[in-house]
């Protein structure tokens, strides 16, 4: 089983960017611990701040893949551009969120690809990837 991880905007700061939201640990150091619990499961990651990188990275593994774990960051609450293209793929994307962001800034309790992902997952630190991978196997 081949899985992307796609991280967007400024989760590349992630272990220093406002660690009362989303922890004190970077994605670097997280990543190793994830892909050791699914031994079996090929796990490749990607972050990029720009939005074209990212469809770019969905349109080349959507079609061979099995499944993206998805956290678009603030391009989930602005992009139809994500939006048209998660709709194109063959395989699942399950939209992933450190922070509950039902509990933050109203702008941010609308997604735009929501409805075109699997499902959604939210609140649970960097936990909510582990929770996505283990969606994928399951389904």
């Amino acid at each position: 089983m081949k899985i992307l991880i796609l991280n967007g905007p400024n989760l590349n700061l992630l272990g220093v960017r406002e660690p009362g939201i989303y922890g004190s640990d970077s994605f670097d150091t997280y990543l190793p611990k994830l892909q050791q619990r699914f031994p079996d499961v090929e796990i490749s990651y990607f972050q990029s701040n720009v939005e074209g990188e990212m469809i770019n990275k969905m349109q080349e593994v959507g079609f061979s893949y099995d499944g993206i774990v998805l956290n678009a960051g603030a391009y989930t609450h602005t992009s139809v551009a994500l939006q048209d293209c998660i709709r194109s793929l063959k395989c699942p994307v399950i939209e992933v969120h450190i922070s509950n962001v039902h509990q933050r800034e109203e702008f941010r309790h609308h997604s735009y690809i929501s409805c075109v992902c699997k499902g959604v997952i939210c609140g649970f630190g960097l936990d909510s990837y582990r929770l996505a991978v283990d969606a994928l196997l399951n389904q």
